[in-house]
């Protein structure tokens, strides 16, 4: 629970009316309750096909990648480390050729090879074991998926552990996915209404806001990475009909959703070259690298930095009827 506490006129004046917003501030009211996750109660088994289902879920049994969620179309999630390169990311006045941007793309970031080195159905869970780099790189990311069920939840725990020597921040951590484009309004519990990052977070108030996907892209002259809302607890992805696809994170996390890839975003020059597809792309991301000030500053500071270590975090997906 939280307190948000708002500097309002109490009388009209020159430049803006009785009831104007000056500020506002959001405080914690109370310690927030340890979340349990549900218990795992369904079993792998083998269906018709190449498929592995789970509770909701149904599975590549090659990839172990989810195709469905009751019967919702989806590609993903799988791990997410790039970016479309922001202004800041891609200016280093002082050090040309050593931009965040520059550096990452050295380390393969945008071209990232995903292995599947083994896919393992247990008594209550079915495990994906695989290893995340750039075709020849030495630095990887071995990536574990446990997905476990009960009969209308499905649940993805992701870990995360670096190999190798890392000379430089991630862009993004996290799990990208792919549903029908016709789930295209969004709702969520978190901050908004507009983007927010780990160092732009001042005007992210959390709250329960609504908006179609269409308007979750921030119109920046150049395309680049926008849009993440942070410090989501739960999102909902909706048909006109109400149906759709429910999210909730263990922690918080950044939502991103638009109806083009990030590879699509990162080669645009100009918004025109934008053609919204049939899906709609989401990130779901554990954490963020900060935005800095590079193109006419500093770069980000040192508590923003999205420094490579080992992680762990995790999804509950289940859908709505």
């Amino acid at each position: 629970a939280l307190w948000t506490v708002r500097a309002v006129l109490a009388e009209d004046t020159a430049w803006a009316g009785a009831g104007h917003e000056v500020a506002w501030g959001q405080l914690p009211a109370a310690a927030r309750p340890v979340r349990t996750p549900p218990a795992a109660t369904a079993v792998p088994r083998r269906g018709e096909g190449n498929v592995i289902l789970l509770g909701p879920g149904t599975f590549d049994a090659t990839t172990g990648t989810l195709g469905y969620l009751d019967g919702v179309l989806l590609r993903g999630p799988r791990l997410e480390v790039w970016r479309a390169p922001t202004d800041n990311d891609e200016a280093a006045p002082r050090q040309p050729g050593r931009s965040p941007a520059a550096e990452w793309r050295r380390l393969g970031l945008h071209r990232m090879r995903h292995r599947v080195d083994a896919v393992e159905t247990l008594a209550d869970a079915l495990i994906v074991r695989t290893r995340v780099a750039a075709a020849g790189a030495e630095p990887a990311l071995r990536t574990v998926y446990r997905w476990t069920a009960r009969r209308e939840l499905l649940r993805l725990e992701v870990s995360v552990e670096p190999e190798g020597d890392w000379p430089a921040p991630l862009p993004r951590l996290g799990v990208r996915m792919a549903v029908c484009g016709s789930v295209g309004h969004a709702e969520w519990f978190g901050g908004g209404p507009g983007e927010g990052y780990p160092d732009t977070l001042a005007a992210a108030r959390v709250g329960r806001w609504s908006m179609p996907v269409d308007a979750m892209q921030t119109p920046y002259v150049r395309p680049q990475e926008n849009g993440a809302r942070p410090g989501v607890r739960w999102a909902q992805l909706s048909r006109t009909d109400g149906s759709g696809i429910r999210i909730e994170g263990d922690p918080d996390f950044y939502l991103t959703a638009r109806r083009w890839p990030v590879e699509e975003l990162d080669a645009a020059r100009h918004t025109t070259d934008l053609s919204p597809g049939e899906l709609v792309w989401l990130h779901l991301d554990h954490a963020q690298h900060g935005i800095g000030s590079q193109s006419c500053g500093p770069g980000v500071l040192p508590r923003y930095r999205l420094e490579v270590a080992p992680a762990r975090f995790a999804f509950t997906f289940s859908s709505l009827r």
